[in-house]
């Protein structure tokens, strides 16, 4: 398939008027010839666009055919992505948020390692910012041979699942089938791994090239964490789901059982009936065998499956 663009940088906008004039300076002040921006309005009823359209119309007027602005109502993350995906043009993607911002030299360093290796993935490092401080994290070096361990340690939190650290090829969402997540919670992990499976080819570049906005306080109440934790196991549950009829050479093969027992635990400690919202996980829960290294703790897997045992 010939592709118009070497990269298309799709960025999902909700809420976000306090940050996007940032993230709008700095990714398109990096612009370089090969470059599409996909912007996708999900609904915001904020000023973010507004702040958008006057960035790009007073300092950014001559990209205007490389941006492309995708409206639509509100769906969340996952379905503006999905939007963006579908209108890019690019021969490879790259996500990011429009709270965080690029690093200098990002997008070029990119296009350039894409070009030298014609690579699948290409994922790099990033700086997380706490406001008053910030935090780089390296990430561990990864190819086609062990990408299954790296899917395994995505998912038990050992490497890092950020979607936006990893410019894949288009090609891969095109010729095969990857499912959408169906909740903004994990999202990352739950499409990421499907890319990373069907990659042939994965190069780190070991340079940190995005920050990525850590401060917001309510993300860290007891109360946010118990939203978290259920969004999240409804999300990796329903990635199983997806896979069940044929784990056996799939993109969740090593980390199935670590995603029934950690969606059985969080049942239990949050008080959320999984249990008749996914009827096949008692099974799968009894089938499931415990081990050392996955997220949840392995005494909490062995009482998950105990419990399996009364449904």
């Amino acid at each position: 398939m010939m592709y118009r663009y070497k990269l298309s940088l799709v960025v999902a906008i909700y809420g976000v008027e306090r940050y996007i004039e940032q993230f709008a300076l700095s990714a398109l002040s990096e612009w370089t010839d090969g470059v599409q921006y996909v912007f996708v309005n999900d609904g915001t009823r904020d000023k973010s666009m507004e702040i958008l359209e006057r960035v790009i119309a007073e300092r950014f007027s001559d990209l205007g055919e490389h941006i492309v602005i995708v409206n639509q109502e509100n769906q969340g993350l996952p379905m503006a992505r999905k939007s963006g995906l579908e209108a890019a043009e690019g021969e490879y993607i790259l996500f990011a948020d429009s709270d965080d911002w690029l690093a200098e030299g990002s997008l070029a360093k990119v296009m350039t390692t894409a070009q030298q290796t014609g690579a699948d993935i290409i994922y790099f490092d990033l700086i997380k910012e706490y406001g008053n401080r910030q935090s780089i994290k390296r990430e561990r070096e990864y190819d086609a041979d062990s990408k299954a361990e790296w899917i395994f340690n995505i998912f038990n939190y050992k490497s890092h699942g950020y979607g936006v650290t990893k410019c894949f090829r288009k090609a891969i969402v095109e010729q095969h089938t990857i499912f959408t997540p169906p909740l903004g919670m994990h999202e990352d992990i739950y499409l990421m791994c499907q890319i990373i499976h069907y990659a042939e080819s994965i190069v780190h570049l070991p340079e940190p090239l995005y920050h990525y906005r850590k401060d917001n306080e309510v993300a860290m109440t007891a109360e946010g964490r118990r939203k978290r934790h259920i969004a999240s196991s409804r999300n990796l549950l329903n990635l199983y789901g997806n896979y069940r009829s044929a784990l056996a050479g799939s993109p969740i093969e090593r980390v199935a059982d670590g995603i029934v027992l950690r969606g059985a635990w969080h049942s239990l400690i949050h008080k959320v009936d999984l249990w008749n919202e996914f009827p096949w996980l008692a099974e799968a829960v009894r089938q499931a065998r415990p081990k050392r290294g996955y997220r949840t703790a392995l005494p909490a897997q062995w009482v998950a499956k105990v419990v399996a045992l009364w449904h």
